[in-house]
């Protein structure tokens, strides 16, 4: 059994998208998600500096148990980061969908186009 200290994510190939989409369903984590995107470590204070502790470590946990983000503790501080290299393997496109970022090009991944009969 791992220690109450001890950083617990799934592995990359254990991220399920159901568990991804769940945590970035609700606004508070999705900032958190956002404010993490930059590719920037913060430490657990400062991600959502306005919210009561119980709430963000709910909010905190809930992403890490589900694969979106990793904490990496350093002397007195936990450290967060967006695990951006493991989803976009995973899914690619979702964080540039969910955070609206554009694709290098300047363009939003383009639609997979439809297979069917011509109407």
């Amino acid at each position: 059994m791992p220690a109450a200290a001890e950083p617990i994510h799934p592995a990359a190939d254990r991220i399920e998208l159901v568990d991804v989409l769940a945590a970035l369903g609700h606004p508070v984590r999705l900032e958190i998600v956002r404010r993490l995107a930059s590719g920037r470590q913060a430490f657990c204070g400062e991600v959502v500096p306005d919210l009561p502790r119980s709430s963000v470590t709910h909010h905190l946990r809930t992403l890490r148990e589900s694969g979106v983000i990793s904490r990496r503790p350093q002397g007195r501080k936990l450290y967060l980061a967006l695990r951006r290299e493991e989803l976009e393997r995973s899914f690619p496109g979702l964080l540039a969908i969910v955070l609206g970022d554009p694709s290098p090009a300047g363009e939003f991944p383009a639609a997979e186009p439809a297979v069917g009969p011509a109407p």
